[in-house]
């Protein structure tokens, strides 16, 4: 009689264990739906700006055809629409439960560093006042103005060392890091962050974003922090600035879905910041048309309000002329799809390059009608630290008095995804 090949149970992987095997060259993501760490190349994914969507669905259907088990395709796209894009269906897949429990993260890195503000912090104000005058002329309700801190060690950075770090720090973060080097770089580049910011998720037939916009830093003691929450969410500036993402987000979601909820703001935190977050979730009409996978469902939203700004095209204008750097992957758009269209994408912030011993951060800032220049340059003062932290850097992120609404560095009682209703 002939035999059967006995089964081979799949191994059982720990959160732990893949955050432990990463290495610079792998793609790790890590959300409360669970981690997922993918190494090699099966095929890269093509398509121009808004088609990449139907680009990787076309390439999950052949490596279906070809055999290969579910298979995923995972990168990042960048901001701007013609920015570079990192998308693949890896070779091998690997994928755990969620990490649980926020555990002392290891010794820091230990490098000294050097600081370069892109642009200067002055200058920087100086900006938000020239989009503000902008916003009172009429030509603009809203843009997002980033900066960039260019960091350089004494040594290589080490990679594993600093995503351990950002994970630990917060293990309910949307944490990743994958290689994005380019023709003629010298070293390995990577991407890596820890997002609080869900851009669109996608299970079955339901849809979730989270989008964030009105934001104060953390304060050191839970009194400070009980008044920054009652100041944010009575902030007639803030709640505007929050009212314009979930909008446009919620509009582009009603193309394509039958039911769609979009509760009232909550506050949500992190452990450096305090934000005004909705959580809306819809039915999808269709969800096996190609443009309801979640890839093609995060092109269709990307850019929202909360990196770029309203009307969209007006903001991007007014982000290229007041940004003296190129944000490159900043503010653009991470995750997984795989072939039934389900998946993650989260927006690109709280995250750096790190390039050989370089490190390039940026972090932004909505404007707005009623936006104060110190206040908001303290804002991105204050965002900064999720990479600072994991870095072992202290201070130097402003001139003098400059941070006065900054608070103290992560010493709240909560982290990334309490809810404050």
């Amino acid at each position: 009689m002939p035999t059967t090949a006995p089964v081979r149970p799949r191994p059982v992987h720990t959160a732990a264990d893949l955050l432990a095997a990463y290495l610079p060259g792998s793609y790790y993501f890590s959300s409360p739906r669970g981690v997922l760490l993918a190494d090699g190349v099966h095929a890269r994914v093509g398509g121009t700006a808004g088609a990449r969507g139907r680009g990787a669905a076309a390439a999950l259907a052949a490596a279906t055809r070809d055999g290969v088990e579910e298979p995923v395709a995972v990168g990042a796209i960048g901001f701007w629409p013609d920015a570079e894009a990192t998308l693949f269906l890896p070779s091998v897949v690997r994928r755990a439960a969620p990490l649980t429990g926020r555990k002392p993260a290891p010794a820091g890195l230990a490098p000294r560093w050097s600081i370069t503000h892109r642009p200067a912090p002055r200058m920087y104000a100086d900006s938000v006042r020239r989009a503000l005058d902008i916003i009172h002329a009429g030509g603009l309700d809203k843009v997002v103005l980033a900066r960039c801190l260019e960091l350089t060690a004494d040594a290589p950075v080490r990679v594993p060392q600093l995503l351990t770090r950002l994970v630990r720090n917060d293990p309910a973060a949307y944490a990743f890091a994958l290689d994005v080097s380019a023709p003629g770089d010298a070293a390995p580049r990577t991407l890596l962050g820890a997002s609080p910011e869900l851009l669109v998720a996608r299970r079955g037939d339901t849809v979730v974003a989270n989008p964030l916009a009105g934001s104060v830093p953390r304060a050191a003691d839970d009194a400070d922090n009980q008044s920054r929450i009652r100041d944010l969410r009575r902030s007639p500036k803030d709640r505007a600035e929050h009212a314009h993402v979930a909008a446009q987000v919620a509009a582009v979601l009603r193309r394509h879905c039958v039911a769609l909820d979009v509760p009232e703001p909550t506050v949500v935190g992190t452990p450096t910041m305090w934000h005004l977050s909705t959580r809306i979730t819809g039915r999808l009409a269709d969800p096996g048309h190609p443009d309801s996978s979640a890839l093609a469902l995060a092109e269709a939203l990307h850019p929202t309000p909360a990196v770029c700004g309203v009307p969209e095209q007006p903001a991007r204008t007014t982000i290229a002329d007041l940004e003296p750097e190129d944000r490159g992957y900043y503010s653009g758009l991470v995750g997984w799809v795989d072939a039934h269209g389900d998946g993650e994408w989260v927006v690109t912030i709280r995250s750096a390059e790190v390039y050989g011993r370089t490190v390039r951060a940026f972090a932004g800032a909505g404007i707005v009608a009623g936006s104060d220049p110190a206040a908001e340059l303290a804002e991105t003062s204050a965002k900064f630290r999720t990479l600072l932290g994991a870095l072992g850097v202290d201070g130097g992120l402003s001139e003098p008095g400059s941070e006065s609404r900054a608070g103290a560095p992560e010493t709240g009682t909560a982290g990334h995804g309490e809810v404050i209703a």
